[in-house]
C-alpha cells in the first residue's frame, strides 16, 4: 500500500463519486458503532440504488461490481441475497463476491459454489458480461488452461464488443505473469487495438501490454528492462494510444484514471515531457498504483512529474 499524502487520491473507486458515497455509507466501522441503528432502510439499500443507476453502462458496472466485491462487507451482501433471493444485481453481486473474497481459498467446494453463482447470476441476467467476467477471474485464479477459459471470455464480449475490463482480463491472462506468453500478450493487444472503434480505451491496449511486459522483465532482470520503452514499436504504440483515444472527444470511461495513469507511465519512461503534461492536467490528484508500482519511489515519481514547473 502506498503512504497517503493530501495531494494524492488513491483508492479503488477511482473518480467514480457515487460509488465512493455508498462505499461511505456503508464502513463498516460506521456501522459497528451503531450509526443508523433502528433505521428502516437495509443495509444493502445504497448498493442497489447504485447498481440500478449504472443501468445498462457495462463498463461501470463491472468496475462498481469489481470495487464493490473487494471492499463491501461480505454480510451486505449475504443479506441482501436474503431479503431478495430473485434479485439480478444482487445475484450478480454475490457472484463478484463470492470468486474474489471466497474462492480458491477456501477450497473445492468454494470454488464451485462461486462457479454455480456466476452461472445462476447470467440466467438471472442474460444481457450482463459481468457474471461471466467474475467467472474469469476465477478461472485465472485456479490456472485455468487459456483454452477453457476463452470460452468465458467470448460469453461477456459477445455482450459487450468493446467492454473494456473484458480485454484488460484476458490480456492479464494472457501475460507472462498470468497464463501466457509475451507473444499471445502483445498479438492480443495489437489485434484489440486495431479493431476498437475510433475513440474506444482499448487504442491503449498495446501500451497495458508493454507494461505488462517490462514488470515480467523487471522479475528476470533487475537492469534492462525499460529498453522496452525506446523501441520503435513503443513509440507507434503510445502515439495510436494518444491519437486514437486520448486526443478524441470520447466521453470519460467508467475506468479512465486506470488508463491514464497507464499512458502517463508509458510517456515518463518513454521520456514525452510534453505529451506527458497534458495526460497529468487530466489525472490531477488521481494516482492509481499500477503502474507506478514497478518504480522505487512511485508516489514521489509521480508528484514531480505532475508538479513540474510550468506544467
Amino acid at each position: 500500500m502506498f503512504r497517503r499524502r493530501t495531494a494524492l487520491l488513491v483508492h479503488p473507486a477511482l473518480d467514480d463519486d457515487a460509488l465512493h458515497a455508498a462505499l461511505t455509507e456503508l464502513r463498516p466501522t460506521l456501522q459497528s458503532h451503531g450509526l443508523g441503528a433502528g433505521s428502516s432502510r437495509p443495509l444493502w439499500q445504497p448498493v442497489a440504488e447504485l447498481l440500478r443507476d449504472t443501468g445498462r453502462d457495462w463498463d461501470r458496472r463491472w468496475h462498481r461490481m469489481s470495487v464493490l466485491a473487494h471492499l463491501l462487507p461480505v454480510s451486505v451482501c449475504e443479506r441482501w441475497i436474503t431479503e431478495r433471493p430473485g434479485d439480478g444485481d444482487a445475484l450478480v453481486l454475490r457472484a463478484c463476491v463470492r470468486c474474489v473474497r471466497r474462492a480458491p481459498a477456501e477450497g473445492w467446494a468454494a470454488v464451485q459454489d462461486a462457479e454455480r453463482a456466476c452461472l445462476r447470476a447470467a440466467e438471472a441476467c442474460p444481457e450482463d458480461p459481468t457474471p461471466w467476467l467474475a467467472l474469469l477471474g476465477l478461472l485465472h485464479s485456479l490456472a485455468v488452461p487459456l483454452r477453457d477459459a476463452v470460452p468465458v471470455w467470448t460469453e461477456a464480449v459477445t455482450r459487450a464488443p468493446w467492454h473494456r475490463g473484458a480485454y484488460h482480463r484476458l490480456l492479464n491472462y494472457l501475460s507472462p505473469r498470468g497464463h501466457g506468453s509475451v507473444a499471445d500478450m502483445m498479438d492480443f493487444a495489437g489485434q484489440g487495438a486495431a479493431r476498437a472503434p475510433h475513440g474506444s480505451p482499448l487504442a491503449l491496449l498495446p501500451v497495458a501490454a508493454r507494461v505488462e511486459l517490462v514488470a515480467h522483465r523487471q522479475r528476470q532482470m533487475s537492469l534492462g528492462a525499460d529498453s522496452h520503452w525506446n523501441e520503435t514499436r513503443a513509440g507507434a504504440e503510445i502515439e495510436s494510444a494518444l491519437t486514437d483515444w486520448f486526443h478524441t472527444a470520447a466521453a470519460p470511461h467508467a475506468e479512465a484514471v486506470a488508463d491514464l495513469n497507464i499512458l502517463a507511465f508509458a510517456l515518463v519512461r518513454a521520456h514525452r515531457p510534453t505529451d506527458v503534461a497534458s495526460v497529468f492536467r487530466r489525472l490531477g490528484r488521481h494516482m492509481t498504483p499500477h503502474p507506478w508500482e514497478l518504480l522505487p519511489e512511485p508516489e514521489r515519481t509521480f508528484l514531480d512529474w505532475r508538479d513540474r514547473p510550468g506544467r
